[in-house]
């Protein structure tokens, strides 16, 4: 475990904020800048079941808000992944990923543009604690397919 300053968390929540992008999510972002495309795409990947895992251990413990937001991080995470592995693209805002994810809905399926949506829903969730705990329940479990969809078809190519 790695314990880091008070003053250095508080930049990094401050810069992953301003990117619409989580801690873990702006972390790996900086890791994988200078990384192999096919190798960041795979380390994206890992990164989302993480999360994934995460969310589930939170959600049985009742903290609806993180569980959330890893369910959020984790969505992203593959759709960063699929944009490496596919076209060597970086998606560095929110925004990018709202446009992105149109491109990976249409090779994938129009599902996939629901299922960035009710993610999206955990990234307000995090900061609103709105959802309920079925709520939270069903996103991590289409976040999970998205995640699982998205390693097979790479893992194609």
């Amino acid at each position: 475990m790695v314990t880091l300053p008070r003053v250095i968390i508080e930049e990094l929540r401050e810069r992953a904020s301003r990117a619409g992008v989580t801690i873990e999510e702006y972390l790996l972002d900086l890791l994988m800048r200078d990384a192999d495309p096919v190798e960041s795409a795979g380390k994206y990947l890992e990164g989302a079941r993480e999360l994934l895992e995460q969310a589930r251990q939170e959600l049985e413990g009742g903290d609806l808000r993180w569980s959330s937001g890893k369910i959020w991080g984790a969505c992203a995470l593959a759709i960063k992944a699929y944009a490496l592995a596919k076209e060597n693209l970086v998606l560095k805002s929110h925004r990018d990923l709202w446009v992105y994810k149109n491109k990976v809905a249409e090779e994938l399926g129009e599902w996939v543009r629901t299922v960035f949506r009710q993610a999206d829903s955990m990234h307000k969730n995090f900061y609103e604690g709105l959802a309920t705990k079925e709520d939270v329940e069903d996103v991590l479990k289409e976040v999970g397919k998205l995640v699982s969809v998205v390693a097979r078809t790479i893992q194609k190519d």
